[in-house]
């Protein structure tokens, strides 16, 4: 069920944002007096939407992840790690939002910084894609260690280096993955979870 609520809500996020991007580009054209501006709104909406999905997709995945982390956390531990889900501090909502608006300007931060880099990387071939993949790797990582440290405290919250670094390339490869990526926030922050509480919890 909690699954099923955060894909919703995800999906629900993007659609709304195509909606808000029509009615936009709408109003821009009719304030214009742009011919056939309903039509041309549309168009531009429907090629503008995969785009910008795919491009802002782990912002908004991971944001909507942070508000149900706690439940998502206390399902995984509940069910497999009883004995820390009763010394596990719930951060709470308030707490969820600050840090999930501290993941989006983090992930947009280090992408703008980086993107003279993407750039240069371009006529590499694969460069680019690369130079992506290590640093979202590195930025998603960060955030589902950071869901458990809030959690359990960075002594018995934090991720070995290498365990995070795979974990944020997993999650990272998996939201590029049309439909699947829905999904993958939820399992991230599961695997997450079993990364902390199986021995590889950074001593």
């Amino acid at each position: 069920m909690l699954l099923i609520k955060v894909v919703l809500l995800t999906f629900a996020s993007f659609v709304l944002l195509g909606a808000a991007m029509w009615f936009a580009l709408d109003r821009l054209f009719a304030w214009l007096n742009v011919k056939d501006g309903e039509y041309l709104s549309t168009f531009l909406s429907l090629a503008i939407i995969p785009i910008s999905g795919f491009l802002l997709f782990r912002v908004v995945a991971v944001a909507i992840t942070w508000v149900f982390a706690d439940d998502i956390i206390d399902a995984v531990e509940d069910r497999h790690y009883p004995q820390h889900a009763a010394f596990g501090k719930r951060p709470g909502i308030g707490a969820g939002l600050h840090m999930a608006l501290r993941s989006i300007t983090r992930v947009i931060g280090y992408n703008l910084l980086a993107l003279p880099i993407y750039i240069l990387l371009f006529f590499t071939g694969v460069g680019t894609a690369i130079a992506f993949m290590l640093i979202n790797a590195l930025l998603l990582g960060k955030d589902l260690e950071d869901m458990l440290i809030a959690r359990h405290g960075k002594s018995q919250g934090t991720i070995k280096k290498l365990p995070r670094l795979l974990l944020g390339f997993v999650g990272t490869a998996g939201m590029l993955i049309p439909f699947f990526n829905l999904l993958v926030p939820v399992l991230a922050t599961a695997m997450a979870v079993h990364l902390v509480h199986s021995g590889n919890r950074a001593i």
